[in-house]
C-alpha cells in the first residue's frame, strides 16, 4: 500500500517537471511576418500575418509603426495549442488589414512582441490600372457628386457605388463626412446588376444629402470598405470541406467640392423684409388648390385652402414655413405641415404641404393678401419670387343659421316702423299748417285734456302696483340659462364638439336674455362680449378641431375640459352679478 502512493508522488513529480520543461523550451523565440501579395495595388488592401511561436497576449503587439505608409484596417487574433508525445507548441498570428497611402517601394517595418522582432518587408505598390483596362478589380468603389461647385446651403448629392465580382460575407462602407457640412443619407441601399468589360458585378448603391454651412474648398474623405469575402477551400478532397473566409478593405477616391458664399445681390436686395431668407434652389414653385366642390361660401363654413411649396435642391429642413395672413372678419386655422422629399434624376426634390382652413364671422367679400417667397436660382444665378396673387372670395350668408334671418326681419321691421312714424309726423304737420285759427285753439283745449286725464291714470295706476308690491313677499331673482346651458356642459364632458359648438350662442343669448336683433350670431362677437381670454382659447381651439384637417371633421377625440371650465366659470360670474343687481320695490 505504501509503495503505491510512493508510485503515483513519482509520476507526478516527473509529469509536473516534464511540464515546466516544456513550457521553458516553447518560451517566445521568434517573430515572422508576411504579407499575402506583393506587389500591391494603391487603395487596394493586403494582409499582413505576423506569427509568435508562443501563446501571447493579444495587445503586445504595437501597428503604430505603421501607420506611416498605410491605412490599418481590421486585425483579428487566433492562437493554437498542440502537444505530440508531452511536447507542447503554441502559436499566435495577428493578421492585419493594410492599405497603401501612396505608390512606390514602401517599407513594413520590424515589429517587435516581448523583446522579440520581426523581420523588414519591402513592399512595392502600383498605380490602379485604368478602367477602360480588362484588368478589373473584384471588389472597387465609384463616387460622384451631382454639382461639384455649388453655393452655401446649397444642396448637392453624393452618390456611392460598391462593385464586387465575388461573394461577401460581411461588409460595411463608411458613410462620407465633411467638415462644416450636415450629411444625411437618403432613401435605402439600391442593389443591382452591371456588366463591365465581360465581367459581371453585383452593385449596391448610397445616396446622401450634403449641404455645406461654410464657403470654401473643402475634400470629402475618401470611402472605404472593410468585410470578408468568401474563399475557395484549399483542402485536397471536397467532402466535408468548409468555406474559407479572407478579410479585405478597399478604399474609394476622395472629391473635392467647392462652395461659394452667398452673393451680395441678394445679401443687398432687400435686408430689412426677415422673410427674404437664403434659399439657394435650381426650382421653386408655390401651387394652391381649394377644397370647394363647386359650391358657394357660406358663413361659419370651413374654407379649406391647401398650399404646396416644391423646391429642388433644397432638403425638408430648409424649406421656409409659409404664412397666410388673416384678414378682419375671416380667421385662419393652419394645420401642421406635411413635409416629403425623393430622388427625382439624381436630385432632390422636397415638398410643404400645408392646409388652412378659413372660417368668415360674416357675409361679405374678403381679400386674401399675396404670399410671396424670395429665392435664388442657382441656374441662372438671378433672384426670382414664387407667388400667388392677392385673390377674393365672396362669403354668403348660411340659410341654415336662424339667427341672420331673423336679425334681418327685425331690421326690417324696424326701418318699417320709422317710416310710417315720419309719415304721420308730416301728415300731423300738414294738417296743422292748413287749419283755420279757430280749429287750432279748440285742438289745444282737447289735447290739453287728454294729456290731464292720462296723467291722472298713470297716479292712480302707480300706487295700485305699490300696494299690491308691499303685500307681496320678496323674492330673489335667480339667474337660470335654461336647458341650453346644461345641453352645453353634457357636450363638453362627453367629448362631442360639433354639438358643444352648436349649444355656445343659444346659452349665451339665454344668459343674457337676449332676444330679436340683439342676439348675438357670431363667436366673434360672442368672445367679445364674455371677454375672458380662457373662453377664447376654448372657442379657438374647439373650433380648429372642428375645421382642421388633422382632426377628420371633429371624429377624432376632443378633450372638453377647457370650455367646461370657461363656462361655469362665466356662468357663476354672471349669477353674482344677478344677485348683486336684483331690484327691489319701496312699500
Amino acid at each position: 500500500m505504501v509503495n503505491s502512493k510512493l508510485t503515483h508522488v513519482i509520476r507526478f513529480c516527473i509529469f509536473t517537471f516534464l511540464m515546466v520543461f516544456n513550457h521553458s523550451a516553447n518560451a517566445l523565440s521568434s517573430v515572422t511576418a508576411t504579407v499575402d501579395k506583393n506587389p500591391a495595388m494603391l487603395n487596394e488592401s493586403i494582409v499582413l500575418t505576423v506569427t509568435a511561436d508562443d501563446d501571447i497576449n493579444r495587445n503586445k503587439l504595437d501597428t503604430s509603426p505603421l501607420l506611416k505608409d498605410f491605412i490599418v484596417g481590421q486585425t483579428s487574433v487566433s492562437s493554437q495549442t498542440t502537444m505530440v508525445n508531452f511536447k507542447t507548441s503554441r502559436t499566435t498570428n495577428w493578421q492585419i488589414l493594410l492599405i497603401p497611402r501612396k505608390v512606390g517601394k514602401l517599407a513594413i517595418p520590424a515589429l517587435e512582441i516581448e523583446g522579440k522582432f520581426s523581420q523588414p518587408i519591402s513592399l512595392e505598390v502600383v498605380d490602379q490600372a485604368p478602367q477602360d483596362n480588362n484588368n478589373y478589380q473584384d471588389i472597387f468603389i465609384t463616387s460622384e457628386l451631382s454639382n461639384n461647385e455649388v453655393f452655401v446651403q446649397q444642396l448637392t448629392t453624393l452618390t456611392l457605388k460598391l462593385h464586387f465580382s465575388v461573394e461577401l460575407k460581411s461588409g460595411n462602407l463608411t458613410e462620407p463626412e465633411l467638415a462644416g457640412a450636415t450629411v444625411e443619407k437618403i432613401g435605402q441601399d439600391q442593389q443591382s446588376d452591371t456588366i463591365i468589360n465581360g465581367k459581371r458585378y453585383r452593385v449596391i448603391e448610397q445616396t446622401y444629402a450634403i449641404t455645406p454651412q461654410q464657403s470654401g474648398t473643402f475634400t470629402l474623405a475618401a470611402p472605404m470598405f472593410s468585410g470578408e469575402i468568401m474563399m475557395p477551400s484549399r483542402r485536397r478532397s471536397n467532402f466535408l470541406s468548409f468555406a474559407e473566409t479572407k478579410p479585405v478593405s478597399i478604399l474609394g477616391e476622395s472629391i473635392k467640392l467647392v462652395v461659394k458664399s452667398i452673393p451680395d445681390s441678394f445679401i443687398n436686395y432687400d435686408p430689412n423684409n426677415p422673410q427674404n431668407t437664403w434659399l439657394p434652389s435650381e426650382l421653386l414653385t408655390l401651387h394652391q388648390e381649394w377644397q370647394s366642390n363647386g359650391q358657394d361660401y357660406m358663413v361659419g363654413e370651413p374654407i379649406t385652402r391647401t398650399i404646396t411649396l416644391t423646391a429642388a435642391g433644397l432638403s425638408k429642413a430648409q424649406l421656409p414655413p409659409i404664412i397666410m395672413k388673416a384678414t378682419k372678419g375671416l380667421k385662419v386655422y393652419p394645420d401642421q405641415a406635411q413635409l416629403h422629399s425623393n430622388l427625382s434624376k439624381e436630385r432632390l426634390v422636397s415638398q410643404k404641404v400645408q392646409n388652412f382652413a378659413l372660417v368668415a364671422s360674416h357675409a361679405g367679400r374678403f381679400i386674401l393678401p399675396e404670399i410671396r417667397i424670395t429665392w435664388f436660382n442657382t441656374v441662372t444665378n438671378k433672384i426670382e419670387h414664387a407667388t400667388l396673387p392677392e385673390q377674393a372670395i365672396i362669403v354668403k350668408e348660411n340659410p341654415d343659421e336662424p339667427n341672420s334671418t331673423r336679425m334681418d326681419v327685425s331690421n326690417s321691421q324696424q326701418v318699417d316702423s320709422i317710416t310710417t312714424d315720419s309719415s304721420t309726423l308730416t301728415k300731423a304737420e300738414n294738417l296743422k299748417q292748413d287749419s283755420p285759427l279757430t280749429q287750432t285753439n279748440h285742438l289745444h283745449w282737447v289735447y290739453l285734456g287728454l294729456w290731464i286725464a292720462t296723467l291722472l291714470a298713470w297716479f292712480f295706476h302707480v300706487s295700485l302696483i305699490k300696494r299690491k308690491s308691499a303685500t307681496l313677499p320678496r323674492v330673489e331673482k335667480k339667474h337660470d340659462s335654461g336647458q341650453s346651458y346644461i345641453k352645453l356642459l353634457a357636450a363638453c364632458k362627453k367629448g362631442q364638439a360639433q354639438q358643444a359648438l352648436d349649444l355656445i350662442l343659444p346659452w349665451l343669448n339665454h344668459s343674457l336674455q337676449l332676444s330679436g336683433s340683439a342676439q348675438i350670431t357670431t363667436f366673434a362677437k360672442a368672445q367679445e362680449i364674455v371677454s375672458e381670454q380662457s373662453f377664447s382659447n376654448a372657442v379657438n381651439e374647439l373650433q380648429q378641431h372642428l375645421f382642421g384637417k388633422d382632426s377628420d371633421s371633429g371624429l377624432s377625440n376632443w378633450q372638453g375640459d377647457t370650455l367646461l371650465n370657461a363656462v361655469q366659470a362665466y356662468n357663476k360670474k354672471q349669477q353674482q352679478v344677478s344677485s348683486s343687481t336684483s331690484i327691489k320695490l319701496n312699500p
